[in-house]
């Protein structure tokens, strides 16, 4: 498989109980210093919320992942923001969930419906997209070759990256990941093409 379903933007939830008000807020993240920048962002822009809990889940199988609970109860938050992740197939996905805290205590279960409901709202008002993964091909070689390397390049759809035209010819291209050993087969037949493994 070299693909993986995420959202293509942003998205909001909400979920509302006993005076309590959760506002879950989705969004695409690639990097965990992307995740640090929208927690951050969120923290100050929802200073005054009693709880800002979280899960996200990073790379294609989701190797990557955290659950925080932010003071509630454990398990309570995190977890079911998490599970909703799962749930829904997503990665590369961060869900932050923030509390305002009306003066009733919701017990546990509660509190799991709620952080689940308000995640669940937010995935459903989401765009989800299926991307692809890509492998970077870079490679050089002799301006004979330039009709069977740009033959190539539209045969198989490629996206060229970057092209640098000297004494020599040099391109890097985007390739889906299945289709890597293959493409890297067909320039290797081409006359004087020197492959750079990255």
């Amino acid at each position: 498989m070299d693909t993986f379903l995420t959202i293509k933007t942003s998205s909001q939830g909400e979920y509302k109980e006993k005076g309590s008000k959760f506002i879950a807020f989705a969004f695409q993240v690639k990097t965990e210093e992307e995740i640090k920048e929208r927690l951050d962002e969120i923290r100050k822009k929802y200073y005054d919320a009693r709880h800002h809990c979280y899960a996200y889940q990073l790379g294609q199988e989701g190797k990557i992942w955290r659950a925080n609970d932010d003071g509630e109860p454990s398990h309570s938050a995190g977890t079911p923001i998490l599970n909703q992740i799962k749930s829904f197939n997503l990665t590369n996905l961060l869900v932050i969930v923030i509390r305002y805290f009306g003066g009733t205590k919701l017990g546990v279960s509660g509190l799991i419906r709620a952080y689940k409901t308000a995640t669940e709202e937010a995935l459903e008002n989401a765009e989800i997209e299926e991307k692809i993964i890509t492998k970077i091909v870079s490679f050089s070689f002799e301006y004979l070759g330039m009709n069977d390397v740009m033959k190539l390049i539209k045969d198989y759809d490629l996206e060229i990256l970057n092209q640098e035209f000297t004494n020599t010819c040099q391109m890097k291209l985007s390739v889906r990941l299945k289709i890597v050993a293959e493409v890297e087969t067909k320039l290797k037949d081409i006359k004087e093409v020197e492959i750079f493994h990255l």
